[in-house]
């Protein structure tokens, strides 16, 4: 299923339209009352416009530092559909609160609808991330996340649109509001009727109404997990970096660009499409997986990017321009290719994480995660704000200087986060290797014959050195490969095979030694729940052909009975990591040729015999060379 077929589906469609519709109204609201505020309440009772809507901001995002722990244990402790309802009717009610406000024209109403906005979000903030693994498969995820990642962003801008236009219509009093945002809260909690059940995360769980030792709690929780961790981290400073782009986008285009206010709706428009195409091409990139080989992609795009923004940016602003006039100025379409390149970039660095934090957390614990998430986003967001103050207000930076900071800053916490999980690095080698350097076609019973959790031994015949990266690539889970000694050994790749987990082996013959330390660690990653990848035969092929497989998988199974995953993979042979001769290897397969790996059926480990194993690869490898 693609995953644009989820939207109309049962499962996922009115979930979707509940996010997106709740997304649409918060922005509405919040900027139709930062109009007003601007153009008409703040200056009557003659406050400093800046510091109300700075005030609003704040209002907003409290909420998220004050109860997102609270809600997390609530969403874990309820059935979440039930939840969703009872919170799409508290915005109908904030909706009503609001048009008091409205029609009494009272600021400070008005100011407590936007914290209870802010309320909402948190109460809903925990949910909706969690809920998402509930009502969709594992292979969906990364679709799901794209197209809520996608509609959230849209429904953004369109509220960011909106907002002034309903508040800007001239009448006794801002009515249109009103009936806009109920409107819209009414649309959406007649969706949530349609979000279908789902169990309870943890229904003995007990709750505690501590917001600080909540809090803390929840902290505790991401600790668990190392790579759960950073991978919430890197959630968290995507909010950090979008902050500072997003939010200087307009004085961007006013100060640096000189240009006027439908200029500024264009680039914004650019920046929102960009995350959300970039959200929506992780489904493709990724073949139905979790894809986390594209988050260096992203990572390295938001940096470039970021960079030449900064490069490309004008010395001294044009004034009052129109699209035009910013067209027709030198270096314009860079621009506009960096603002649309660093959101698909954005969108490609989040979603994969959004999957990998929602697939890696425990099913009675992952509203937990997720709030524990958005009180890490909302404060990552709120330093992003003081930095920006700091380097444009105190020092007196540019702001593209601050983008170009900002940018060098992103590769530093990048390299940091992939030193301390070396899985997205490893994962990029492998993607780019089975998804652009050659053409993997998968056959057979195909993915699903790999299990999403426990151990397993995936087997497969041997034709060149890139076999474990073709089928690293190709299986979303970690695997550790058995590999020998020799090529482990090889001057300047040791570090690289240690960070893959590689175990290397030799002979008996030659290092008794190595060889009893590997069938250990095999035994020892088997029995932690890990894939492991052997080559049965013992070496590459010399011919092309299948060779007899050795003694060491039957070994292997013999300490622990797991299930055994056959593959055979065919067109490696010929090309310069085979062992086919200089010269045939010349006019043979090389680079960007068609891979194929047929993936049998899995075989439960009593009925795992060597023999076996090597007729039915042999077949399956000799009838994929005669289709090729």
């Amino acid at each position: 299923m693609t995953q644009f077929k989820l939207l109309g589906n049962r499962r996922f469609g009115p979930f979707f339209a509940v996010q997106a519709l709740g997304a649409f109204n918060d922005n509405i609201f919040r900027n139709a009352f930062a109009t007003l505020i601007v153009f008409g309440i703040g200056l009557e009772v003659g406050l400093d416009v800046n510091g109300l809507v700075n005030l609003a901001a704040l209002l907003f995002i409290l909420p998220f530092f004050l109860f997102s722990a609270i809600f997390g244990q609530l969403a874990d402790r309820y059935e979440k559909s039930r939840m969703i309802r009872l919170v799409k009717l508290f915005e109908v009610l904030i909706c009503l609160f609001a048009g008091v406000g409205l029609y009494t024209g009272n600021l400070w109403l008005l100011l407590s609808v936007i914290f209870l906005l802010g309320f909402q979000s948190t109460l809903f903030g925990p949910i909706k991330y969690s809920i998402l693994p509930q009502l969709l498969e594992r292979q969906e995820l990364t679709g799901g996340n794209g197209l809520v990642a996608s509609g959230t962003y849209i429904a953004i801008l369109a509220g960011t649109i909106l907002g002034p236009i309903v508040a800007g219509v001239e009448l006794d009093w801002p009515w249109l509001v009103l009936v806009a945002t109920l409107l819209i809260a009414l649309l959406g909690w007649a969706a949530a009727y349609r979000v279908p059940a789902v169990p309870v995360g943890d229904p003995g769980l007990n709750l505690n109404l501590n917001p600080v030792t909540a809090s803390w709690a929840n902290l505790k929780i991401l600790g668990q997990n190392r790579t759960l961790l950073n991978s919430v981290l890197g959630v968290s400073w995507f909010w950090f970096y979008g902050t500072i782009f997003l939010v200087q986008i307009p004085a961007y285009t006013q100060s640096v660009l000189g240009a006027n206010e439908t200029v500024l709706a264009g680039l914004l428009a650019l920046f929102i499409i960009g995350i959300s195409c970039g959200a929506l091409l992780c489904e493709k990139l990724s073949n139905g997986g979790i894809e986390i080989g594209l988050v260096p992609i992203g990572a390295a795009g938001m940096t470039l990017f970021g960079l030449d923004l900064m490069w490309a940016s004008p010395s001294m602003p044009l004034g009052g321009a129109g699209y035009a006039e910013v067209l027709a100025m030198t270096g314009s379409w860079r621009i506009i290719l960096d603002l649309v390149m660093i959101g698909v970039s954005g969108g490609l660095f989040i979603v994969p994480l959004y999957a990998l934090i929602q697939a890696r957390s425990r099913d009675d614990q992952r509203a937990r995660v997720i709030s524990g998430m958005n009180i890490l986003n909302a404060l990552l967001m709120v330093l992003a704000s003081i930095l920006a103050i700091v380097l444009l207000t105190v020092i007196g930076l540019s702001i593209p200087q601050l983008f170009g900071i900002v940018a060098v800053l992103n590769l530093l916490v990048a390299l940091y986060i992939f030193t301390l999980v070396p899985a997205f690095v490893l994962r990029f080698l492998m993607w780019v290797l089975s998804r652009l350097i050659y053409r993997v076609d998968v056959q057979g019973s195909g993915l699903n014959q790999i299990p999403e959790t426990g151990p397993a031994l995936v087997v497969c015949n041997h034709l060149s050195y890139m076999d474990p990266l073709i089928v690293g690539g190709t299986i979303q889970r970690p695997i550790r490969f058995v590999m020998t000694h020799r090529i482990y050994n090889m001057r300047g790749l040791t570090w690289l095979f240690k960070l893959a987990g590689a175990i290397p082996v030799a002979p008996a013959k030659v290092d008794p030694e190595l060889l009893k330390h590997a069938f250990e660690q095999v035994d020892a990653a088997l029995a932690n729940g890990e894939l492991v990848g052997i080559f049965p035969e013992g070496g590459l092929s010399p011919d092309g052909e299948v060779q007899p497989f050795r003694s060491g998988v039957s070994a292997i199974l013999s300490r622990r009975p797991v299930p055994v995953i056959p593959m055979a993979l065919e067109g490696l042979w010929g090309s310069v990591f085979s062992r086919m001769p200089g010269r045939r290897r010349q006019r043979d397969r090389g680079f960007f040729s068609r891979v194929q790996l047929r993936i049998l059926d899995s075989i439960p480990a009593a009925r795992a015999e060597r023999d076996a194993m090597q007729r039915d690869i042999t077949e399956a490898y000799t009838s994929l060379r005669n289709q090729s």
